[in-house]
């Protein structure tokens, strides 16, 4: 399995499902080996999740300017096929039967490595760069990255994408055969994110506290939060919020929250420990999704497991992950007066507030298991033409 994020090396929310899916097939009995890219010498020796081989490699050489994204990401692809292509130490002689590639950051190098061992090549696009931009490719590094994608697609035996949104997506994008591609959910392990030691706190007795955390990018539409708790301020008593997490769009968005008279009511607390996090959750009157554009929704999964009321924008795997669950309420993506009604009823509806997250638990523990979602990854390598016993 290759992927450019694995922890502790994590950018976004496929180091989590690359993580979560190769401990799950590890304790299936398969034999899993992940190959990944390393920032820095510490990482190298970073611990595996439990039965999960992990190499990793650095990609610093040859020298190239950091701007230059798909050269730097090509060269790096060069490093991690030398890593794969001769095993030495404990995987002396070791091969795989399957190579699995997530996205198109190492996508040369699974290529190569699937072309090198003669077996099937299964590629996970758990996005793609033309809906990243909402349906539209600037000029630039997104064509770039749209063409490498395209040409990945034809390159894999069989594709895998987290939602039917993206399937679509691949499907008419990149006119492949929708036999091409199975449609398997992104997985969690519920366990990590009950509260321990405690039952889900009641909804009547959680704060009027909104909770949002991720990537900090102008996608993820964390400024269209802050102008509905604006919205909110004379409506909702005490009503506040946090959101969590790192990213380019941070000033931007510390100057909206100012700008929208709320720096009193919103924190931006930046990185935040997982416990410290889940904790965070655990009290919060309601978990906010509001994405412009989000191929899965990892984040909104995570709230569920942890019991909280959760609240997503209408778009992408966000509405097909709720709409129709009745685990979860929508809003309009983009539209902070539709956000802030949604919050509103939410944070003051505990009936409403107690069956979403009854039902999210039901949801959870039925859809997205890791279990159910590795057993189904092996049926597509199974179908790419992975030799069976």
């Amino acid at each position: 399995m290759l992927s450019w994020d694995f922890p502790p090396r994590a950018t976004g929310g496929i180091a989590a499902q690359v993580s979560g899916l190769s401990a799950a097939l590890a304790a299936d009995g398969h034999d899993v080996v992940v190959l990944t890219v390393a920032d820095r010498p510490a990482e190298l020796e970073a611990k595996p999740p439990e039965g999960v081989r992990v190499l990793r490699t650095l990609v610093d050489l040859p020298w190239l300017p950091p701007v230059e994204t798909v050269t730097c990401t090509a060269s790096a692809n060069h490093a991690v096929t030398k890593l794969g292509s001769r095993f030495t130490g404990e995987l002396a002689g070791w091969e795989p039967d399957v190579v699995h590639g997530h996205d198109w950051q190492l996508g040369w190098a699974a290529d190569s490595l699937a072309a090198r061992y003669g077996v099937p090549f299964v590629l996970t696009m758990h996005g793609t760069e033309r809906v990243r931009h909402g349906g539209q490719l600037p000029l630039g590094h997104p064509t770039d990255i749209n063409s490498i994608e395209w040409w990945l697609a034809f390159q894999a035996d069989r594709m895998i994408a987290p939602t039917q949104f993206i399937v679509e997506q691949l499907v008419t994008g990149f006119e492949l055969d929708v036999d091409h591609i199975a449609h398997i959910p992104n997985g969690i392990d519920p366990a990590l994110w009950r509260p321990h030691g405690a039952a889900i706190v009641p909804t009547r007795q959680r704060d009027p506290l909104v909770v949002s955390w991720g990537r900090v990018q102008y996608e993820k539409g964390f400024q269209i939060l802050a102008r509905a708790i604006h919205a909110l301020r004379p409506r909702v008593p005490d009503v506040h919020g946090v959101i969590a997490g790192r990213g380019s769009y941070l000033p931007e968005l510390q100057t909206q929250i100012d700008v929208e008279g709320v720096s009193d009511l919103i924190e931006l607390p930046g990185f935040v420990a997982d416990a410290d996090l889940r904790s965070l959750v655990h009290r919060a009157g309601c978990v906010v999704i509001p994405s412009l554009y989000e191929p899965f929704g990892i984040v909104a999964l995570e709230a569920l497991a942890a019991g909280a009321p959760l609240i997503v924008a209408r778009t992408g795997g966000l509405a097909e992950l709720v709409v129709g669950t009745h685990a979860g309420v929508t809003f309009e993506p983009g539209n902070p007066d539709d956000l802030a009604d949604a919050i509103e009823q939410v944070l003051t509806n505990d009936e409403l507030s107690t069956i979403l997250v009854a039902n999210a638990r039901d949801l959870v523990e039925r859809k997205y298991a890791w279990g159910a979602i590795a057993r189904a990854t092996v049926g597509v390598y199974e179908a790419a033409g992975l030799a069976t016993s």
